[in-house]
Formats: C-alpha cells, sequence, structure tokens
C-alpha cells in the first residue's frame, strides 16, 4: 500500500545514471546493456569470462599457468566505466543502500560456491581505514548474504594488521608486496575455521593479490578449502 506513496515521493532510478526507472533497485535498459554481468562460459578456476570454452572444466591461460590457492572464484559483472560507478557509490559514497542489491547479485553469481560452503569471511579494512571510511563494503555484502543463505558469517574471521597502500595503480608484483603479511586468523577463530569450506567476500578482484594472500592465511590456518566471491571482476 505504500509503494505507490514511496514511488511519489522517492521516484525509482538507475542505479547507475539516476534517471527514472519502473522499479527501485535495478538499471535502466542501457545501463544494463553497458553493465557486461558475468555468464558462461568462464574459467573453471578464477571466473573470468571466456569466449569459448571446451567444456565445463576449461581453465584460462592465467590458471593454466599458475592455479590461484584458492578453489574457485566468481564475480557478478566485469569492471568496466559503468560497473565502476556501482562499485565506487558503496564504496565511497555512502550509499549502503545499494548492499542488499549487490547481495541479490552475489547469490546469482555465486549460487555453485554459497552451496560448497560452510561459512562466510569478508576481506577485512584495517583499523584507522575503517574509522575513516566508517563501514567495510566487504562486509556489508556478506553479511546481506549470510541472512539470504543461512551460512554463519564471521566478521572478524580475518584480521589486517598493517595498512597497506591502496592497490589502485600498482602492478601485480607491487600488489602482491603491498599485502604481503598484511593478514591473520585470530586465534580465537582457528577451531572455527579448521576443515571448513570458506566463501571468502570482496568487492572487487583486480591481479587477485589481496584475495590470494586472505586464502594463503586461511589456508595455512587449516581450512578446508577457500572459494572466492566479488561483485566485481578485471576481465
Amino acid at each position: 500500500m505504500l509503494k505507490p506513496l514511496l514511488n511519489l515521493f522517492f521516484p525509482p532510478q538507475c542505479l547507475v545514471c539516476e534517471t527514472l526507472v519502473p522499479t527501485h533497485g535495478t538499471l535502466c535498459t542501457e545501463c544494463w546493456n553497458n553493465v557486461p554481468f558475468i555468464s558462461p562460459p568462464m574459467c573453471a578456476c578464477c571466473g573470468l569470462p571466456l569466449e569459448f570454452a571446451v567444456d565445463e572444466n576449461t581453465l584460462c591461460g592465467e590458471c593454466l599457468r599458475e592455479h590461484p590457492p584458492y578453489s574457485r572464484a566468481r564475480a557478478a559483472f566485469v569492471y568496466n566505466e559503468s560497473s565502476r560507478t556501482l562499485v565506487m557509490k558503496l564504496k565511497y559514497q555512502d550509499d549502503t543502500y545499494l548492499a542488499p542489491v549487490f547481495a541479490h547479485w552475489l547469490r546469482g553469481a555465486g549460487a555453485e560456491l554459497i552451496a560448497a560452503s560452510d561459512l562466510i569471511l569478508p576481506v577485512p579494512l584495517y583499523y584507522w581505514r575503517m574509522v575513516s571510511r566508517r563501514y567495510n563494503q566487504s562486509l556489508l555484502l556478506a553479511r546481506i548474504l549470510a541472512e539470504h543463505t543461512g551460512l554463519p558469517m564471521l566478521p572478524d574471521g580475518l584480521k589486517r594488521i598493517r595498512a597497506t597502500a591502496q592497490q589502485t595503480g600498482l602492478t601485480r608484483p607491487q600488489r602482491e608486496k603491498n599485502v604481503k603479511g598484511a593478514f591473520i586468523v585470530p586465534e580465537k577463530h582457528r577451531a572455527a575455521i579448521k576443515g571448513k569450506s570458506i566463501l571468502l567476500i570482496d568487492d572487487v578482484m583486480t591481479t587477485g593479490a589481496t584475495l590470494n594472500a586472505c586464502t594463503n592465511i586461511l589456508l595455512k590456518a587449516d581450512a578446508g578449502q577457500v572459494n572466492v566471491l566479488t561483485l566485481a571482476r578485471r576481465a
């Protein structure tokens, strides 16, 4: 009953360009076409979109050269100019109302990973960055995903123990060096993580350096396996 009144005072707008759309929490036709949502074929390991796949176990060249430490990774869409706007709104512009919409997209993109997981963990922020930003976007997504799926979530299952430079603009080796030794599994959570299939949540995968570092720490803490689910990824 309140929906028409809500639409009257707060007309639904496209999440990217803010033009009027029929319902809240969606994109206009043009932006739907500009945001490249990921669907098969894709790399069976890292989820990179492929032009074609021989079978469901096809790997991309990067994963053939060196298999990542995580078992599988999936993302909702490719990170481009239009999708970047969505990520930045959540990450830097306090548009936390987007988190439920994004969590719904994550649930669709990562259905197989969710079904194979025991525990959800978000990639953490360092303390002072958390203070300045006031929230962790990965934690927001993980919390809503946990509510929707019924999977337990450890908000502090991983801890970032030192500040790291922004990854934007860094090369792959620089990114790897930047996050080396930045994460730990707190002693109090080791028993909860041991032997479990972990679903690691982050907003964007670029080179994968941060997610690889988190995965390696979780495996060293005796996690059974780690799968990665992100909102966006570089193609």
